[in-house]
């Protein structure tokens, strides 16, 4: 659990500028060094055409993470909350 809160979110991570590849990476289980060489190949040769895919991925990316969010970080919320109202229940019963 101490990993998840110590995540930095992705544009916010030093090695990355918007963390696009970083994402697709993670979403599709790939190394994103895949994705960032041939995007610096297409700088090289049309740096506009570069920037609008890496920009138009960022927003498929980010509508993507907003509409289908992580099924483990949910999971991982309801199993933490349960064995907290566990222990209160065996508190309680002790108590009484």
């Amino acid at each position: 659990m101490e990993a998840q809160e110590n995540q930095v979110a992705l544009p916010l991570r030093s090695h990355t500028i918007l963390g696009v590849c970083e994402a697709i990476g993670e979403d599709f289980g790939f190394n994103p060094i895949l994705l960032r060489v041939p995007f610096a190949a297409i700088v090289l040769v049309s740096p506009m055409l570069a920037i609008g895919a890496y920009l138009a991925l960022g927003v498929v990316v980010l509508a993507s993470r907003l509409l289908f969010p992580k099924q483990k970080a949910i999971n991982a919320d309801a199993s933490a909350s349960e064995p907290a109202s566990a222990n209160e229940e065996h508190e309680f019963a002790q108590a009484a």
